[in-house]
């Protein structure tokens, strides 16, 4: 399973970043798990039971099962029966176990598990959580094509995937094999990753998406699961909601029965809609504006999109950022252009919302069948649809006419990746091939997963030739993207015009606000007055460490936003403004606003993430010792999990407990010995106690094992400079400066150095840098003419 809430099939977690970036917005380790909001039990004051009770017609409705739906609705059922929706997830049993328990075995880190059967059950030998081989029985499959993973429930509630899994392609395909899904890694029992452990836990990570009508019933004082679902897949209420009310109006007799089905949402949003091609370019368009909500995207994306969970109160046909926390487009997990980077693509919630498929008003059931998932068509015949063969076929538009059979519509426009090992999986982005991106930013381009032989330079040539020198494409914004991620000095100036560009899909213009290098009040003000919640929560997570008599006037506004994420977001973020500076008026508004913050956390609390992060509003909100006791409950359930460590040893400085700190770090160390965040964070712990040798030698280290931290480089020279080595510190900068020639601490140390050495040389290049990075700055650019002179 992917080590993240975020889930539309289980998959192998990616092994977590060794740095963390502490943005209270979320905490995103890769591996991600990604927790955006997380809990526990608040401060005496903050309690669920401050949140208003408001009846809905949800609150009546109660899940009947996908048989009672079959007797009305029989061909989708049977369209249903023979989907993955329906084998998402099953009992162990002679017709659903897909892999061979006849005595096979599997070689992998040391490890020989072996696969068999007795007495009725399906058994596996393999390592158990103290590495020890152990037996242990499969109660449930989890999906079924092209592979297939096995469920172990222990006695606590806890239900683990095993990450040796069954390849279900026919032999001739590779199939037919047991494979482990971190292939080129050696996962054993004191990994974070290993199938025992807390990333591969199915309660968190899986069911939600795999079982319909899942509550996860984690009781935080037994740290057990009592997890329940009313049907073991993903039956029709897991997409319609819950059915009792329309079974009532379809048992009435037909006289009798009013306009209200009773059904939570009405997927019409296709009815009486055409696809016509424009008499001139041949080019479809729809025969009426899409609507700003698009029901099937938002119910789709609950398990296609990469999110974090807030509330099990999930209503089909409503914005998913009403119950889940999307993930926006980080320099993590997608390339500047939007790309997802590999083994993300069961995630396509975020690619399809950044394509003009999207923009132009196409939805899920246009191309897949809701029923059976499959596409309504084979191969390009999906395509056909709307886009007119006598043009798309043609040699003019293909090229590849010496290629029997031609590159079909996926080749260039949907380009695969692997996914789970064997799982490929499409791009849902449908982008126009730009090799001149992949020249100028180093993105993937579909000629080249080709022509691996060939540089992205005669992709271009190729290009030009058929088509002419002008790039096309709907996604434009990967300039503004490199450059926040390269920290050029026009980040701000691209960013804010892909903010400002009505055009853009929302959750670009949502990310473009996550990565604004400084916020801009007017754009801010701007962007939460836009319909897209995820614009409105980008622009939130823009405001992120802002003073707090700014903040709050910027976003107090959002403390009664009508969906429920943005509201959650926005108490998180006001919990830095203490209540004596809260308007009196809006007091009881962040009141309610953090009460809800609080009961999205308690829906996480089996999770360090969790924890963690109400660790850190209880230290916005000055409660100290409540907040020490989230990060301690985050480290019992994950003694590695770094933010917990830092961010304990951080409340230890700050109340004059350095040595608490550093037991906390090193503990922290002896599970984690590579993580870098940990060794800067304990070498800064050691320059605090005077013990310099110590921490030069942790500096290093984190410097060492995370070259991608530019900060890390930055403090170990300043270390080593504070030390009397001058010409080391220097070496490590430039160095650095290597891979992050636009950081500007860097810069400015490597000034500073490189002057006091006398090499006016280096530092008037130093000097010029960062006066094309911060245009307009007196300071520097008295510097430069200084250093000429």
């Amino acid at each position: 399973m992917k080590a993240r809430p975020e889930q539309d099939r289980s998959a192998p977690a990616q092994r977590p970043a060794p740095t963390f970036r502490l943005r209270t917005a979320a905490l995103l380790a890769i591996g991600s798990g990604a927790l955006f909001f997380l809990v526990a039990s608040g401060p005496s004051w903050l309690k669920t039971s401050d949140i208003s009770s408001k009846p809905t017609r949800e609150a009546e409705l109660s899940f009947i099962g996908s048989r009672a739906c079959s007797g009305c609705h029989q061909a989708e059922t049977r369209l249903w029966q023979s989907s993955q929706h329906r084998h998402a997830m099953d009992h162990a049993t002679d017709t659903s176990v897909r892999g061979d328990f006849n005595g096979a075995t599997y070689d992998y880190a040391g490890t020989r598990s072996r696969f068999f059967r007795k007495d009725q059950k399906f058994l596996v030998e393999t390592d158990g959580p103290d590495g020890k081989l152990a037996t242990f029985e499969v109660k449930y499959t989890f999906g079924v094509d092209p592979l297939q993973q096995y469920l172990v429930e222990f006695p606590d509630g806890r239900i683990q995937a095993l990450s040796i899994a069954w390849d279900t392609r026919p032999k001739d395909q590779g199939g037919q094999r047991w494979f482990h899904l971190y292939p080129d890694a050696a996962v054993t029992s004191n990994d974070a990753l290993h199938w025992t452990r807390l990333n591969q836990n199915w309660n968190f990570m899986c069911a939600e998406c795999h079982s319909t009508d899942v509550h996860k019933n984690y009781d935080v004082a037994k740290d057990r699961f009592a997890t329940s679902f009313s049907e073991i897949s993903v039956g029709c209420e897991a997409c319609h909601g819950a059915g009792s009310r329309h079974i009532a109006w379809a048992n009435q007799k037909p006289g009798a029965r009013g306009p209200d089905n009773g059904l939570l949402v009405r997927f019409d949003e296709r009815s009486g809609i055409t696809w016509p091609a424009d008499a001139g370019t041949m080019a479809p368009k729809r025969s009426a504006p899409p609507a700003t909500l698009r029901k099937e995207v938002e119910t789709c994306g609950r398990c296609h999109a990469r999110r974090g969970q807030l509330s099990e109160d999930w209503v089909p046909g409503r914005s998913l950022s009403e119950t889940h926390r999307v993930s926006l487009l980080d320099r993590q997990r997608f390339h500047a252009d939007g790309q997802m980077r590999d083994d993300e693509e069961a995630y396509n919630y975020a690619s399809f919302k950044q394509s003009n498929m999207f923009a132009k008003g196409v939805t899920c059931s246009d191309c897949h069948d809701p029923h059976s998932a499959a596409l309504k068509a084979p191969g390009d015949g999906v395509c056909a649809q709307c886009h007119a063969p006598a043009k798309y076929e043609s040699t003019a538009h293909r090229q590849h006419a010496n290629l029997s059979p031609p590159p079909g519509c996926s080749s260039c426009h949907m380009p695969e990746r692997r996914y789970m090992v064997v799982d490929r999986r499409h791009d849902h982005g449908f982008r126009i091939p730009r090799p001149d991106l992949s020249v100028q930013l180093g993105t993937p381009n579909a000629c080249n997963d080709c022509h691996r032989d060939k540089p992205a330079a005669w992709a271009v040539q190729q290009i030009e030739t058929w088509f002419g020198p002008e790039s096309h494409g709907f996604q434009t914004y990967a300039g503004a993207f490199h450059a926040a991620w390269s920290e050029t000095a026009d980040a701000q100036a691209l960013l804010a015009a892909v903010v400002g560009s009505s055009g853009t899909p929302g959750i670009v213009r949502a990310s473009a606000l996550a990565e604004l290098p400084a916020p801009d009040a007017d754009l801010i003000r701007r962007a939460l007055s836009i319909p897209d919640p995820l614009v409105r929560l980008g622009a939130l997570d823009a405001l992120e460490g802002i003073p707090p008599d700014q903040l709050w006037t910027l976003a107090s506004p959002q403390l009664t936003d009508p969906v429920l994420g943005v509201r959650i977001r926005t108490a998180e973020l006001l919990a830095s403004v203490p209540p004596s500076r809260q308007p009196t008026a809006d007091r009881s508004k962040f009141t309610q606003a953090a009460a809800e913050f609080v009961a999205a956390q308690k829906l996480n609390a089996d999770r360090p993430d969790a924890r963690t992060a109400l660790g850190n509003f209880l230290a916005r909100q000055a409660s100290a010792a409540e907040a020490e006791a989230e990060y301690r409950a985050a480290l019992r359930l994950d003694p590695s999990f770094s933010p917990a460590a830092i961010n304990l040893s951080d409340l230890y400085r700050q109340t004059g407990r350095d040595e608490d700190g550093e037991r906390v770090l090193r503990a922290a160390l002896s599970y984690s010995g590579q993580n870098a965040s940990l060794h800067h964070a304990l070498g800064l712990v050691l320059v605090r106690e005077k013990r310099a040798g110590e921490a030069l030698d942790e500096l290093r280290q984190a410097a060492e094992l995370d070259p991608g931290q530019p900060r890390y480089a930055y403090v170990y020279a300043v270390g080593l400079n504070s030390s009397g080595r001058r010409d080391g510190a220097l070496a490590v900068l430039r160095n650095s400066l290597q891979a992050h020639p636009n950081d500007r601490d860097t810069l400015s140390a490597a000034l500073a150095l490189s002057r006091e050495k006398g090499d006016l040389a280096s530092a008037l290049g130093y000097a010029e840098q960062l006066s094309r990075l911060m245009p307009g700055n007196r300071e520097i650019e008295d510097l430069v003419k200084q250093l000429k002179q």
